[in-house]
This record gives structure tokens, C-alpha cells and sequence, in this order.
């Protein structure tokens, strides 16, 4: 989706950018290999150096980043996912009149890497440092904020997607559960029911030397992570056939 991508330029809109496609410029390179020009001498010229720009930072996400909207940031997902980790907190809720990380949880697509309060929650600054995409569900009010404050300074991957926004403009709206039902995505029957106020309790639980209760919690944390991956295929797979709709392109 990238290489067909001119949003992330100066000027250019989403109706633009759709006009460019219906003109048969799919992708950057027939822009600048069109013999006519498209625009205004002066924009026309600006854009081509901007696409300039844009192939020779290809491989670099961070440029990418910087220069796509938010609600855009998707269509880094194709070209990057390899670079791509999937992040879920848990936290006390207030257990004690503390509210604080318990549970950090981190998927590659591989690996499932989890980070418990009093155990090893401090190798998650060095662990998510490797990564250049987070995908979290409601990551951007809840999650990363509280990473942020519970470690100041840390370098989080460059590159944020949201599925909480990015799926409600697809139609599928509800916490992550339900959407995970909407979708097909299946859970363990153990913990199929669990919600974050029962993350709560399990470890107030741990807390009180229930050793099972903190592995269980886990698991939940685990499954929440795990099945992030299915969610962003789906909604970036979703994101492509809206756009593209009513245009007959190809690679």
C-alpha cells in the first residue's frame, strides 16, 4: 500500500490522491515517469521531489511516521509488519489506592514476551526497544500513557496504530472482546468471559500469595496480544478494499 500511497505529501487529500489513482498513476514511480505533467508547474515539481524523498526512505519507517496522519498510519502495517510488536498492560485499578502496571504483554508474531510487576517489569524499557511498529487496542488513551509515566524517557517504536479508532470506521465498535467475537476470533473458554475489572481481582489475588491467579492473568493478558495480530490483518485488509473499491489498479 505504500508505494501507492501520496497522501503523505504536502497538499495532497485523500480526494486527490484518489484523482491520481483514476488518472492511472497507482504508485510513486508512475508519477514520475508520467510525460505530462499532473499539476501546476511549480506543485508538480514539488511533489516529484517529494517522491524522490519518499523512495529513498522506503525502508524507513520513522520518515513515513512523521509524515501520515494518524487514522493513516495503517498503511505501514504490509511493508513493516516484520518490524511490528503487539502490546497490551494490565493494571491494579486502584488495588490499595495504587493504580499501576502489573502486566506488560509484547507479541512479535513469534514471541510472546510478558513483564510482571515486582519480577521483571523493568526489562520492558530494553525489550520494546528492538521494535519500530506498536499495535495496541486503545493504546493511545490508555496503554502508552501509562508506560510513558511509569517509565520516563522511555523510546517507544516510532510508529503507534490504534485499533480502537482504526476498527470503529470499519463498523466494528464495542470493547475488544466483542470485536474479537464480531471478527470470529476465539478465546480460551477459561478466560473467553474475563474483562479487565477480573484482571484486577486476579492480581489482588497474586498479591495475596495465590500463585495461580497471576498465571491465569497472564493468560488473559497473553490472549489479548495474541489476537491483536488477526485483528490488524483484518482491519488493514478491510482499509484496502474501502479505499480501493471503486478502482481497478494492481501492483
Amino acid at each position: 500500500m505504500l508505494r501507492h500511497t501520496f497522501i503523505h505529501i504536502q497538499g495532497i487529500g485523500p480526494k486527490t490522491e484518489a484523482g491520481l489513482w483514476k488518472q492511472g498513476i497507482w504508485t510513486w514511480e508512475h508519477f514520475l515517469s508520467a510525460e505530462r505533467r499532473v499539476f501546476s508547474p511549480k506543485r508538480d515539481a514539488f511533489i516529484r521531489l517529494e517522491l524522490e524523498k519518499s523512495i529513498q526512505h522506503r525502508d524507513d519507517i520513522a520518515y513515513f511516521g512523521r509524515l501520515l496522519p494518524p487514522a493513516d498510519r495503517w498503511r505501514l502495517f504490509d511493508p513493516f509488519k516484520g518490524e511490528a510488536v503487539y502490546l497490551d498492560i494490565e493494571t491494579s485499578g486502584g488495588y490499595q489506592g495504587v493504580d499501576e502496571i502489573t502486566v506488560i504483554g509484547i507479541f512479535d508474531g513469534k514471541e510472546v514476551l510478558t513483564f510482571v510487576s515486582g519480577k521483571n517489569l523493568q526489562d520492558f524499557e530494553e525489550s520494546i526497544r528492538g521494535y519500530q511498529m506498536v499495535i495496541t487496542f486503545n493504546g493511545g488513551s490508555f496503554d502508552l500513557p501509562y508506560i510513558r509515566r511509569h517509565f520516563p524517557g522511555i523510546q517507544l517504536p516510532p510508529v503507534h496504530i490504534d485499533l480502537f479508532p482504526l476498527l470503529a470506521r470499519l463498523g466494528h465498535r464495542g470493547g475488544l472482546k466483542s470485536i474479537e467475537r464480531q471478527l470470529g476470533i476465539a478465546r480460551d473458554p477459561e478466560i473467553r468471559e474475563m474483562n479487565g475489572y477480573d484482571a484486577v481481582k486476579l492480581w489482588a489475588a497474586y498479591q495475596w500469595g495465590d500463585e495461580a491467579a497471576l498465571k491465569k492473568l497472564i493468560r488473559y493478558n497473553t490472549a489479548d496480544i495474541v489476537n491483536l495480530e488477526p485483528l490488524m490483518e483484518c482491519a488493514c485488509a478491510e482499509m484496502k478494499g474501502n479505499l480501493l473499491v471503486s478502482l481497478t489498479w494492481s501492483e
